[in-house]
């Protein structure tokens, strides 16, 4: 019996990382992907700040193309679809996902997720309290 509830408690355990593992969110910075961690073609997440100014949709298309940075270096990027309003927000930190090309650009085939901290980072200072360091 005790031997049913030991294998029962590593089955529970084992699920519960596997899934947490799963949940996680990985991303390269710009730097890291400009910097060769990793190979063209493998799909992955890149993460960085819309440099302002770059952003450019030719006519009534949905092709966009525009660069990210992480301050130091620079990622251009194409993304086909509609952007999310707070993409061009000057604090947002942009998430894309799609594959390394052997040109040098990132194409991402979802929609950029956009996290923005400055509304946590208000709230947290109104209240007293520091902001999270990352």
């Amino acid at each position: 019996m005790y031997f049913a509830i030991a294998m029962l408690a590593v089955a529970i355990g084992y699920f519960a990382f596997t899934v947490s593992q799963g949940a996680a969110t990985y991303y390269l910075t710009v730097g890291d992907l400009v910097g060769g961690h990793a190979e063209t073609g493998q799909r992955l997440r890149v993460a960085g700040k819309l440099v302002q100014g770059s952003f450019q949709r030719e006519g009534q298309g949905l092709q966009a193309r525009f660069s990210l940075t992480d301050g130091t270096h620079v990622l251009p990027a194409v993304y086909e679809g509609t952007l999310p309003d707070l993409f061009f927000s000057e604090e947002a930190e942009i998430v894309l996902e799609g594959n390394y090309g052997q040109d040098a650009v990132f194409y991402t085939t979802t929609t950029p997720i956009v996290k923005c901290p400055s509304k946590y980072q208000a709230e947290a200072s109104q209240q007293g309290v520091s902001p999270p360091s990352s």
